[in-house]
């Protein structure tokens, strides 16, 4: 059976092979200005296919749905992170890089079918215009509705967002009351840094969240902040951190490393070697270094981390990342989409490439992976095949495929494992609960703004912990009585950061939440802390 499937399902897969090498053909012919790529003329069998569809086909709306689906089965044979990306969604998949959108600068959720402001970005147009968190958005421009099962979030999105210079009236609702205000969209900064303090003495801690464009600049801004405040050692948190531009990963591996060491290098079939070296004098070569890495950290996080671990630079701690040792480059289509296609593979300087499989895997087994490398509420995968053998100069030994090992692993809390307390962060219950706490006592924190403040005004007990109680239950449906009271205790140290994150932005979250963070304390622990 499954030979005769593959028997079907071959000629599909010669053709899309073939629309791929159209698309790029047809890059190269644009990069190359060549006259005779492409040039014969003569078509061949998918392409006089795609013509008769579009020319003849009784559906004409079918046509671009075809192509799509042609598209996306191809790449899904090729690799995970070779992507289609169509016309529509591109400027937003690339904003993402570029660091910034253009909006009104705000940060908004959707409770019963009603906008909800949960956060007015500082010097934006929203504040600018005098939003302020708690505002219930109604209206905009006296006629699209932002409340009701019709406000999607595809509608409010695109309501919302829009040029740069071009203006919006928004109807919203304060304390009951009605209001009005004209804001002038721009260009809001999307921050790479999410938070950047002493968190002892003599020790630094800094969490990015992405490589954007502008990551290096604002690493360079906050090493240097930290380093006037005293700061000899540092901690560097790439948990969650997804990649981003090489570029940016490269230039802050410099700032560690010394002299012309090699940071990383490139390869595929048709890409040659391309080394990344050090070229400059780093501003924290000799400090100590910790840096914090999860199944969420990936390629460029990946690069930097392991860049580090070879040289024997820093002490990675955590858990394994993720795997992603591929490189993309994007495509501009001709009809405004655009592909994301692997070109070649990268290699950290004792050549490892940490890329875990995907041979024989579906596009869901690979995403899959992650979930699978935890029994037991948080044990990871025993069975991990660590790959090839390498040693570093210090003669410590590292490990190629299947990401970034860390030196020291910290396993998740296996404690925390009732399915209450699962469903509370699945859902959002917890962030959700803190943010209309906030509005229902805002007068309480009226002259609450730094972390230490929270720390006083808001140390959250039983009157709490009822108020939560009965608010997931009713809500929810969650009945927290057969939590555990380790994770009645987490909830509630949670509970408090979220509320410095309300006051204090994401700085003020971190802050609170990494003085019961086990990963946090373990790294103090090796920076000598204690």
């Amino acid at each position: 059976m499954v030979n005769k499937k593959f028997q079907v399902w071959l000629p599909l897969l010669f053709s899309v092979l073939m629309i791929l090498g159209m698309i790029i053909g047809y890059q190269l012919h644009d990069k190359t200005n060549s006259t005779f790529f492409m040039g014969s003329g003569k078509k061949n069998s998918v392409q006089e296919v795609m013509d008769l569809i579009k020319e003849r086909y009784v559906d004409a709306e079918k046509v671009d749905s075809v192509s799509q689906i042609v598209i996306d089965n191809l790449l899904s044979h090729l690799d995970p992170h070779s992507i289609y990306i169509p016309s529509k969604y591109l400027s937003d998949a690339n904003q993402d890089l570029l660091g910034n959108f253009q909006g009104i600068g705000i940060e908004y959720q959707v409770f019963n079918d009603t906008v909800n402001v949960i956060n007015v970005i500082n010097g934006g147009p929203g504040q600018q215009a005098g939003l302020k968190t708690g505002d219930l958005l109604i209206k905009a421009n006296d006629t699209i509705s932002l409340t009701g099962t019709q406000a999607n979030a595809e509608k409010i999105r695109t309501t919302l967002r829009g040029i740069a210079g071009s203006s919006v009236k928004i109807t919203y609702l304060r304390n009951g009351k009605a209001g009005q205000v004209t804001i002038i969209r721009g260009n809001i900064p999307i921050p790479t840094i999410d938070a950047s303090y002493i968190i002892a003495p003599q020790i630094g801690y800094i969490k990015l969240n992405k490589f954007g464009d502008r990551t290096y600049e604002e690493f360079m801004q906050n090493l240097e902040k930290l380093q006037k405040l005293g700061m000899k050692k540092l901690i560097l948190d790439l948990r969650g951190n997804g990649g981003g531009l090489v570029s940016e990963a490269t230039a802050i591996a410099d700032e560690f490393l010394d002299g012309d060491k090699l940071i990383v290098y490139t390869e595929g079939n048709q890409s040659p070697r391309n080394d990344y070296k050090c070229k400059k004098e780093g501003l924290f070569e000799s400090g100590s270094l910790a840096v914090l890495i999860d199944e969420g950290s990936a390629s460029a996080s990946e690069i930097l981390s392991g860049a580090l671990q070879d040289w024997d630079r820093a002490t990675i701690i955590g858990r394994r990342s993720f795997g992603k040792g591929l490189v993309q480059q994007q495509f501009q289509l001709s009809d405004g989409s655009a592909v994301r296609l692997t070109i070649a593979r990268y290699f950290t300087p004792l050549g490892r490439n940490i890329q875990k499989s995907y041979s024989n895997k579906s596009k869901k087994d690979y995403d899959e992976e992650i979930a699978n490398r935890f029994h037991n509420s948080g044990v990871i995968d025993s069975n991990f095949n660590k790959g090839k053998i390498f040693k570093t100069p210090a003669g410590h030994i590292v490990y190629g495929g299947g990401g970034i090992t860390p030196d020291i692993f910290v396993p998740l809390d296996s404690s925390k494992s009732t399915i209450a307390y699962t469903k509370l962060f699945f859902r959002n219950t917890l962030t959700n609960f803190v943010y209309h706490y906030y509005l229902a006592n805002r007068g309480n924190f009226e002259q609450t703004k730094s972390v230490s403040q929270v720390l006083q005004k808001f140390q959250p007990g039983e009157v709490e912990w009822r108020a939560f109680s009965n608010t997931t239950k009713q809500q929810d449906g969650i009945d927290v009585s057969e939590i555990t009271e380790d994770e009645k205790k987490s909830i509630l140290q949670r509970m408090q950061a979220l509320m410095a994150r309300q006051i204090a932005n994401n700085e003020g979250y971190y802050e609170v939440a990494n003085n019961s963070d086990r990963t946090v304390q373990k790294a103090l622990n090796v920076l000598g802390k204690f």
